[in-house]
């Protein structure tokens, strides 16, 4: 079951997580690495690993 919910800010996932790890978005070309629009170079993100 894959549930998500955003609420004022605050991150409500129900999912196996299998691991977790921060990572700075850097450009990449004309975007940024991770996937992520041009306008969040420099910021930091999170990565959710989940299980299958």
């Amino acid at each position: 079951m894959h549930q998500i919910c955003v609420d004022r800010e605050k991150l409500e996932l129900s999912e196996s997580v299998e691991t977790v790890y921060e990572k700075l978005v850097t450009p990449f070309g004309n975007s940024a690495k991770l996937d992520v629009p041009k306008k969040y170079i420099g910021k930091r993100a999170y990565v959710i690993i989940v299980k299958d």
